[in-house]
């Protein structure tokens, strides 16, 4: 008897916590404690880092740092959300860098890593990075380039690319970690849902650190509904 209740009751607790994280997202302020403001946020353009459709009502946009183990865990949930609900092409993912560099050693190495995966083999190629370098967390430099080869890129483009660390990157990088500081963001991940009215783009919905599968699904069902 013990047994046959308790699956039944972890589920109504299970549905508590997503429809709790849901009703708390959507509630939000505009402005938060430590003096962010979600409206800020950067206007997505073609230099972004995107995986699904460019034109997309609704857009996550994601601060992240490759050596966060919630980031990884988030970074799977993403796939998974582009895999089930971007199919039609209603929603898309932007990965921002947010190297948490006062905590993480290498994760700025992370970024620029990454940066130069985008710069020398495009987008594609870039959330093929994301991938492996999540999957070694934490991934130590000297491997870049067997991470690299491992994604399907060959010559030396990539190591002359990171050898060299060119400035116009290393801005890059910088200017997506200062952004996520003007959202508000204290931490990794920190994402925001960017949704397309009538009247343009609303006030983002903030989604403070690695929100389950379901409640993601369920604030972009939302979105789509409003």
């Amino acid at each position: 008897m013990k047994s046959s209740f308790t699956i039944p009751l972890a589920i109504i607790l299970g549905g508590i916590v997503v429809a709790g994280a849901v009703y708390i997202s959507m509630r939000q302020p505009a402005k938060l404690p430590n003096g962010g403001d979600p409206s800020l946020v950067r206007p997505v353009s073609s230099s972004d880092h995107i995986l699904g459709n460019p034109a997309a009502k609704v857009m996550i946009v994601e601060y992240s740092d490759f050596d966060c183990t919630f980031c990884k865990g988030f970074h799977e949930t993403m796939n998974q959300i582009i895999a089930s609900e971007g199919t039609n092409g209603d929603v898309a993912w932007v990965f921002r860098q947010f190297p948490l560099i006062e905590i993480h050693p290498d994760a700025m190495s992370n970024a620029r890593a990454a940066e130069c995966v985008a710069q020398v083999a495009g987008n594609d190629a870039f959330w093929k990075f994301t991938d492996a370098l999540f999957a070694a967390q934490p991934a130590d430099p000297k491997t870049y380039g067997t991470l690299a080869a491992s994604i399907g890129l060959t010559g030396n483009a990539f190591a002359t690319c990171y050898a060299t660390a060119s400035t116009t990157l290393d801005a890059r990088i910088t200017a997506d970690r200062q952004n996520a500081l003007d959202v508000g963001a204290e931490g990794t991940p920190y994402s925001l849902i960017l949704v397309k009215g009538s009247a343009g783009w609303r006030t983002p919905v903030v989604m403070n650190g690695a929100y389950p599968y379901d409640a993601v699904k369920q604030l972009i069902e939302q979105a789509l509904k409003n």
